[in-house]
């Protein structure tokens, strides 16, 4: 049995390094690395901090027109930020120009005051 074993190893030929695989494999990891994109940068909006009379006036004329009023809604259309979006409905809403349907700690929801 032992005479087989070195006959086995005696046949396989010692292993010559080969030039070109030689010089690949010492790189050993350096494929590209992915490069992380940059995301979509939404673009900053330059929203009102206070009402000048425009704005103001403009609130008081077509905010109560709307069917659906929150301070979001109110937001986007007079380009003010949200905490002057909350004044404005509170404005409304003591003037008795929108009603509330529902009142929430996060979003409130109102609709313009039917004359009844």
């Amino acid at each position: 049995p032992s005479s087989s074993w070195l006959v086995s190893t005696a046949a396989m030929a010692p292993k010559k390094e080969d030039p070109k695989k030689s010089a690949k494999s010492s790189g050993g990891g350096k494929a590209k690395k992915k490069k992380w994109s940059k995301g979509k940068v939404k673009e900053k909006l330059s929203n009102l901090v206070l009402f000048d009379k425009i704005t103001y006036d403009k609130m008081l004329a077509d905010v109560p027109k709307l069917k659906l009023i929150t301070p979001s809604i109110i937001s986007e259309k007079l380009k003010c930020n949200g905490s002057l979006a909350r004044k404005a409905v509170k404005e409304l809403l003591s003037q008795k120009l929108i009603r509330p349907i529902l009142t929430h700690k996060s979003q409130c929801v109102y609709t313009r005051a039917s004359h009844q």
